[in-house]
């Protein structure tokens, strides 16, 4: 019975495993998109331009959001009620505002002649951010479920509930964690 038990705590949830699998296809999806876009750079013909600073500011929007909605699981785990409900609508209002933000950012761009079709540059910065931003529309898409469960079903922590809080927690923090490593990588890289 102990050996089981032990066994048990030891094991990742499949869940947890399957989000890990998908985040590191998707690290090595980004992976390859920087190789390419340093292997391209090198080449030269390569169109200098300066980031907008809407970026900047999605960035630390990005990253605020990161610890609050830490903040909402830490206060469901506790069974603080209005601190995870509070927290967990910040987390996805901060979600939607750097999507909104780095549409300014790509307009900006765009109104300086940085567009897809010139040159390659521009159409890598396109690349990586936008699909980083798909990938933050998923996180916002989860965040909603997890609002939707926050204000229909009754306050009580299961482990279902908590699996399931704490996946989207993970995969929040990756796409936080990759925006940081793309907008570094863009900076360092000009």
């Amino acid at each position: 019975m102990e050996g089981t038990l032990v066994n048990k705590r030891n094991r990742i949830h499949p869940h947890k495993f399957a989000l890990w699998a998908a985040m590191g296809s998707i690290t090595m999806m980004f992976g390859a998109f920087t190789s390419a876009y340093i292997v391209k750079q090198s080449a030269g013909n390569w169109l200098e331009f300066s980031m907008p600073v809407v970026f900047y500011v999605s960035t630390f929007l990005i990253l605020i959001s990161s610890f609050t909605l830490h903040t909402s699981f830490s206060g469901f785990k506790s069974g603080n009620e209005s601190r995870y409900k509070s927290m967990l609508i910040l987390s996805f209002v901060l979600g939607i505002a750097f999507i909104i933000l780095q549409y300014f950012g790509w307009t900006e761009l765009y109104k300086k002649g940085v567009d897809l079709k010139g040159n390659v540059s521009g159409s890598f910065f396109y690349l990586l951010s936008g699909i980083h931003a798909l990938h933050v529309l998923g996180g916002i898409a989860a965040i909603s479920v997890a609002l939707i469960h926050a204000f229909t079903l009754k306050f009580k922590v299961t482990d279902i509930r908590l699996n399931r809080f704490d996946l989207v927690v993970n995969y929040w923090h990756f796409v936080d964690f990759l925006w940081v490593y793309l907008f570094l990588f863009l900076l360092i890289s000009k």
